[in-house]
């Protein structure tokens, strides 16, 4: 990891490969990156896939979130949406706020499940009450369309300050709207 965080692909790999067929599900994710990025290899989604997979598998919270997203944009797997959420929703289960957020897309947006906003808002919240800036920024969306909720405009400005705060570009455009 320390060839990794200094830039040294090459060195890294001579080590990660070995922990990764040998099952390590750290090092399985670590190649999945490697490959999604193009980083001291060639870019290889199915590559990336492959590893991600593996260490989905196994537990590995990120790369179940990183495996959805490749089913979700089909890219090195088959698109897949129910295949996407179902990873998601393993990975959002174990607490992961990124795939909280993006389980709650999935639900708005109806792809892999029946279009439903409560259950998207039920997501948003939990990957927003860890401090993700885009599921704040969705709660102040459905506020405002009031979708899974009554219609706020106060509550969605609220969401929209607060994630304009941190720097959020659609936040602020949000509020500046408002």
């Amino acid at each position: 990891m320390a060839a990794y965080q200094r830039g040294d692909y090459a060195t890294a790999l001579i080590f990660l490969r070995p922990l990764a067929e040998q099952g390590n599900p750290q090092a399985q994710y670590t190649l999945g990156y490697i490959y999604a990025e193009g980083e001291g290899v060639p870019k290889d989604d199915g590559e990336a896939a492959k590893w991600y997979c593996k260490a989905a598998k196994q537990g590995n919270a990120d790369a179940q979130n990183e495996i959805g997203i490749m089913y979700a944009a089909g890219r090195g797997v088959p698109q897949d949406d129910a295949e996407a959420v179902k990873w998601f929703g393993v990975a959002a289960e174990q607490g992961d706020a990124d795939a909280q957020y993006n389980l709650g897309q999935m639900n708005r947006e109806g792809r892999g499940v029946p279009q439903d906003d409560t259950e998207a808002l039920k997501w948003f919240w939990k990957a927003a009450k860890q401090g993700d800036a885009d599921a704040q920024n969705e709660i102040g969306i459905m506020y405002a369309a009031g979708r899974g909720v009554p219609l706020a405009l106060a509550e969605a400005a609220k969401w929209f300050r607060k994630t304009a705060e941190q720097g959020h570009v659609g936040a602020q455009s949000n509020l500046g709207l408002m």
